[in-house]
């Protein structure tokens, strides 16, 4: 069942709890992803970062991501996760995409702000939901910091819930993506938190759901200290990759000598993997034991 991002974010309010959401890079995933949701009944929000490009193409994994949404016994929000720029947007949309995530936390705050004001208005023409960034989490999405080696780093910015609330009147997105302490990728270190960010964005804008990025690797006890805050999206994407992998490799280390290795068994391997890391998290975003 294919819904807006308002619209699960909207399910996501009414029970309290966080939605999870999945990066889909290769078909694997988003089958994993969605067999994970209609398993444990929950909502669920497949997403293509615009930095995984080169991939698999927008164009290619885009079009399968819409049409498998829409064939899912469960509410799914098919969401472009980081959309660098508005032609980009324009290209999610034209796809089918219900959610688009403009990102300009890297610009001045007035481009972000008019930036994200085109990206309303262009999702309004398709009846699609939007959602931004203030502030900055440091790292990429691809978990690499400014020296490119992912090491942790020093440039984030944590949302300020004042200029919260007028970039939100301003532009009228449907959710807001806050620094409050989380990273892409691995954490080197682990992260504090700071929870008032949330709460005090939440009480100046009206309730914004409030997207969390950098959402791997984060403690049980933090995700339900973020969603009793106000967090209502969970950006997860890095572990269940690396889920994936690690079933790779074990399969590979079963293999006796002189057997033959197939690609085929390979992606199961993975696609299994991911499924259940899928399924462990969103079961603690729901807060289900």
């Amino acid at each position: 069942m294919l819904v807006t991002l308002k619209e699960i974010m909207n399910i996501a309010e009414e029970k309290k709890i966080a939605i999870g959401s999945f990066n889909a890079s290769c078909l694997e995933a988003v089958e994993a992803e969605l067999e994970a949701a209609e398993e444990l009944k929950l909502p669920i929000i497949i997403q293509f970062a615009q930095c995984h490009e080169p991939w698999i193409p927008l164009t290619t994994i885009g079009p399968i991501m819409v049409e498998m949404a829409k064939k899912a016994t469960v509410p799914v929000c098919v969401h472009l996760d980081h959309g660098e720029t508005l032609d980009y947007l324009q290209t999610a949309l034209q796809i089918g995409f219900t959610g688009i995530m403009y990102d300009g936390s890297l610009l001045a705050y007035e481009e972000n702000l008019e930036n994200t004001k085109k990206a309303v208005e262009m999702a309004g023409k398709y009846g699609a939901s939007v959602e931004a960034e203030l502030g900055s989490m440091g790292r990429r999405e691809s978990g690499t910091g400014n020296d490119g080696a992912g090491r942790d780093d020093d440039t984030k910015i944590y949302t300020d819930p004042d200029l919260a609330a007028k970039f939100v009147a301003m532009t009228k997105i449907d959710a807001l993506a806050c620094s409050f302490g989380t990273t892409h990728g691995i954490y080197l270190t682990e992260p504090k938190l700071d929870f008032d960010v949330v709460r005090n964005v939440r009480i100046k804008t009206g309730n914004i759901p409030v997207v969390m990025h950098g959402g791997s690797g984060v403690s049980t006890d933090d995700y339900h200290k973020a969603v009793e805050a106000g967090v209502r999206k969970i950006n997860y994407f890095t572990y269940m990759d690396k889920s994936g992998g690690a079933a790779v490799v074990d399969y590979l280390n079963a293999v006796k000598e002189g057997e033959p290795i197939f690609f085929s068994s390979i992606f199961m391997a993975a696609r299994k993997a991911m499924k259940e890391n899928v399924k462990s998290a969103m079961k603690v975003f729901a807060g289900i034991e």
